[in-house]
């Protein structure tokens, strides 16, 4: 692992990468705001196409602004990572996250330009291999989480994992409030993995029919199904019942894989975390920000309290 800082962020937030859903507009106007942000490679439908957005996001965004972020996926069926690879090496993102698979291939370009390399892990096994491969940080996708999603408890997972790594944490699912990035920060994590709170931005590249059905829907909305992609994922009922979704005829039916051919599967089918219900309306990505920061340091402030009348 190197040595690496995080940059200062506005509060400890990393808008996290979501299929079809995060574009340049999205991570400029989150990391405008003070927060990281990132992008999955798979959004783009050619090299040229994530040349061009990467191109876009660094032109966008000042040293005062939050880094961006880079999210590529490395599963063996992936076809395109070494491509990619060397555009990231082109504009050197802060941090490029790996998903879907080992972290090493990327490990050598990221950390030889001084980047930071995360690994997005559902478990601890998966962490514990990313841990010894080297990385600077593990994303950890827990229970609640929108699409591909965990398992374990966000408090469990930080914590076990803080047994047998040092490096930096960020922790995801269900966290949609300043409360719950409090809590997650005094547990032990470094940064919050915040997605579905971010779906129905107005920067979002989410249709306009998945941001309504974000904002009035709740967490009893959802179903954990491995029956679309192969692996696990956490689905907005309705979008499934739109789309004519037998869940109990496809479960077990579905093959994974990344290799850039599963986009028509999530075209209508739409994905969400547990923090469905904190959204009431389709609002800039700043204006999230703003009220996340006003949630977390009123938290902030409440802990501090208890603990001072504690002593």
């Amino acid at each position: 692992m190197s040595n690496n800082k995080l940059p200062s962020l506005r509060i400890p937030v990393l808008c996290a990468p979501m299929f079809l859903v995060s574009g340049p507009e999205l991570v400029i106007a989150a990391c405008k705001a003070g927060i990281s942000a990132s992008f999955p490679a798979t959004n783009c439908r050619s090299i040229e196409q994530l040349d061009q957005w990467m191109h876009e996001i660094s032109s966008a965004l000042t040293p005062e602004d939050a880094p961006w972020v880079m999210n590529l996926i490395t599963h063996s069926s992936y076809e395109r990572l070494e491509e990619e690879l060397k555009i990231v090496a082109k504009y050197k993102p802060k941090i490029v996250i790996t998903a879907l698979g080992s972290p090493k291939p990327v490990m050598e370009t990221v950390q030889g330009y001084g980047g930071l390399v995360f690994a997005d892990v559902v478990n601890l096994s998966l962490a514990k291999k990313a841990a010894d491969a080297g990385v600077d940080g593990l994303a950890c996708i827990s229970a609640g989480a929108g699409g591909h999603t965990g398992h374990l408890n966000p408090f469990a997972f930080v914590s076990a994992v803080r047994e047998f790594f040092d490096g930096y944490i960020a922790v995801g699912g269900g966290i949609s409030d300043g409360q719950g990035i409090a809590g997650a920060i005094a547990a032990g994590a470094d940064l919050v993995y915040m997605g579905t709170r971010f779906l129905p931005s107005q920067e979002s590249m989410a249709q306009p029919e998945y941001k309504e059905m974000v904002v009035a829907c709740t967490a009893e909305d959802l179903v954990v199904s491995s029956a679309v992609t192969g692996t696990e994922a956490s689905w907005l009922k309705p979008s499934l019942q739109s789309a004519g979704v037998d869940l109990e005829q496809s479960e077990g039916q579905a093959v994974r894989n990344y290799s850039g051919n599963t986009v028509k599967r999530w075209k209508d089918i739409w994905a969400a975390g547990q923090g469905l219900g904190r959204s009431r309306k389709v609002e800039p990505a700043a204006a999230i920000v703003d009220d996340l920061e006003a949630e977390y340091q009123l938290a902030m402030k409440r802990f501090s309290s208890m603990t001072q009348e504690q002593n």
